[in-house]
């Protein structure tokens, strides 16, 4: 078989993988060849070895035992199997919650564990827990735990249940723009739409998501369907062959309404969802992957393990505070197919102007607790590209009345279009995003790296520093939860490492170790951090610059800190702290401090 560059590449530094690494995932975008990859590595470097191969669904069981099954014995794991494992096969395939005794048994035997769709590894959950804590206490010496995703990185605030407690580093194999240049993958082609009307505002996320209930309520109530459909008829004639769309809703109220709104211009639909039988799924899919059904509407399933390459658009109807899912969905319909040229993906849930394009998406193996509340924010990908220090971009939103009172509310690109035109509707009648909507907009990472940069050698420039350096046990102890948070930030800046981490296991071996450093210290102290609900970048630019939150004493002496450090480094190694300073910050601010720590790196009571 001939494989693909990217894969072949990572054939070929997979010697060097397996010796640096003993724990790791291999990210690749939906429909890349992930499969194609493993079969590859189990060939050419397990012969006669033994693998277990482990993902969480049925169905995927079914693709993978077709896809490793020739010229090896492979053998798919049933509830009720047990005894040894191994016995007359080679690859045992299963779900981690199947048969336990066979796994437990298979675990210290095994050469190789896979582990599909690896973003669903739950460290603290009931399965996989098990499976690591076996495979780190009893697994051979020279076993690997793989790990294959597209979305490496965990839904979830619980610093017990963080992929980084699975893994050591993920190991880049390709991304979207690369496999696009090649032809693998199609050019997405975004269509957003604000919709004026769909309220989120008021929702309690205190979850990490938007509960499907009322976010059903508000979808129903909303224009929402009305944009989709809209949009739909106009670019189900641009797509250049037959339509075929997928359409991502949050339940099955959303779907009915979406399926018999379809249907009344004569365009076929059927939902599927994750209670549909069998029998009627593979009818559904089939008559989808050959344009018999053109919409098929999808509640909570299609974003793991479902493969039509013929889909050429994607209807977002669900808001989600989740990248993950965002990425996943979109992924679905990048697939190249012959003459399909792009995936059309239609948004009127706001997931692009969130998240930004999937193809721009970042990952990191361990989540800031509630790292999902930025995401409230319906504008903070457009926000960020505002404040870019290199390369600042504004972005219109059309307000264009185009139906009785219905605005055309597409976002694009300002200059790319004559006259700012919008694309859609052909008219100027725009607003500046950022600019009208500034005062939504939270303090981003972009604002403050460069008041940081410029504002701390300034001040510093100007102290007293013998005076101020006396003065921080009284800035500690009259410093309310703000100054907290920016004497935080001074202080992990101070301590930080300033050596650029080879893999995302080194990065946050060494940052956690910073921070339990500063938490040990806090305790020491007598000193303690309020856990809140969510950190505000603002509060360590109000130090530097406006100070209206920050007094003095507080804001000099954080400054006395950092600033002989910043004389010391280079530009290169102040970004390093800089960048992990921010992190630790975050961490010991929604967190917090006490001597009730009990976490996987610190734990008090042993301080």
């Amino acid at each position: 078989m001939k494989l693909r560059n990217w894969q072949q590449k990572i054939i070929d530094d997979f010697p060097s993988i397996s010796a640096k690494y003993k724990r790791f995932i291999l990210k690749a975008p939906t429909g890349a060849g992930k499969t194609v990859l493993a079969r590859q590595i189990v060939d050419q470097f397990y012969t006669g070895k033994k693998v277990i191969v482990l993902c969480h669904r049925l169905v995927l069981l079914d693709q993978l035992q077709t896809a490793l099954s020739q010229n090896r014995r492979v053998r798919t794991l049933a509830v009720s199997d047990k005894g040894k494992a191994f016995e007359d096969y080679d690859i045992l395939l299963s779900t981690s919650m199947r048969a336990r005794e066979v796994l437990d048994d298979a675990i210290p035997k095994a050469d190789l564990i896979i582990v599909d769709e690896a973003h669903r590894v739950s460290p603290n959950g009931r399965g996989y827990k098990r499976i690591i804590e076996k495979f780190q206490r009893d697994g051979k010496p020279t076993a690997h735990f793989m790990g294959l995703t597209a979305s490496p990185e965990r839904r979830t605030g619980d610093q017990r249940d963080q992929l980084n407690l699975a893994f050591d580093a993920i190991i880049d194999c390709a991304d979207i723009e690369e496999l696009i240049s090649e032809g693998i993958l199609v050019q997405p082609h975004y269509r957003p739409h604000f919709v004026h009307d769909l309220d989120l505002e008021d929702i309690d996320v205190s979850s990490g998501e938007f509960p499907v209930s009322r976010l059903t309520d508000e979808i129903i109530k909303s224009s929402m369907l009305d944009y989709a459909t809209h949009a739909y008829l106009e670019e189900r004639q641009n797509v250049g062959r037959t339509p075929i769309s997928a359409w991502f809703c949050p339940d099955i109220r959303v779907a009915e309404i979406t399926r018999d709104h379809i249907e009344r211009f004569d365009i076929t639909a059927a939902i599927i969802t994750a209670g549909t039988p069998l029998k009627e799924r593979r009818r559904i899919l089939s008559g989808h992957a050959t344009g018999e059904i053109e919409a098929l509407v999808s509640v909570g399933v299609l974003t793991e393990g479902w493969d039509n390459p013929e889909c050429n658009i994607i209807v977002h109807m669900r808001p989600t505070l989740s990248k993950v899912l965002w990425g996943q969905s979109v992924g679905r319909g990048l697939r190249s197919a012959p003459g399909k040229d792009k995936c059309v993906v239609i948004d009127v849930s706001s997931n692009w102007t969130t998240f930004g394009p999937v193809e721009k998406l970042k990952w990191t193996l361990w989540s800031p607790p509630r790292s999902f509340l930025q995401y409230q924010n319906r504008f903070n990908w457009i926000g960020q590209q505002q404040d870019d220090e290199d390369r600042p971009e504004t972005y219109l939103l059309c307000k264009n009345d185009v139906a009785k009172g219905r605005p055309c509310s597409h976002i694009y690109k300002k200059n790319e279009n004559e006259g700012d035109a919008c694309p859609v509707c052909g008219i100027y009648s725009a607003i500046d995003i950022y600019k009208e909507r500034r005062l939504d907009l939270t303090f981003n990472d972009n604002k403050l790296h460069k008041v940081f940069f410029s504002k701390a050698p300034e001040i510093f420039a100007g102290l007293n520093i013998s005076v101020w350096n006396s003065l921080g046990e009284s800035a500690w102890r009259t410093a309310t939860q703000k100054e907290i948070a920016y004497l935080l930030f001074c202080e992990a800046f101070v301590r930080a490492s300033e050596e650029i981490a080879e893999s995302e296991g080194e990065y946050w071996a060494s940052t956690l170790q910073t921070e339990a450093e500063i938490r040990g210290d806090l305790l020491e102290h007598g000193r303690s951090v309020q856990k809140q609900m969510a950190f505000d970048l603002a509060w360590i630019a109000d130090g530097l610059e406006t100070r209206r939150e920050v007094r003095t004493l507080q804001a000099n002496y954080g400054v006395a800190l950092i600033g002989p450090v910043l004389e010391a480094m280079t530009r290169s190694q102040s970004e390093t702290k800089y960048q992990r300073a921010v992190k630790i910050t975050e961490r010991l601010v929604t967190l917090g401090c006490s001597v009730n720590d009990d976490l996987p790196y610190f734990q008090a009571a042993k301080s």
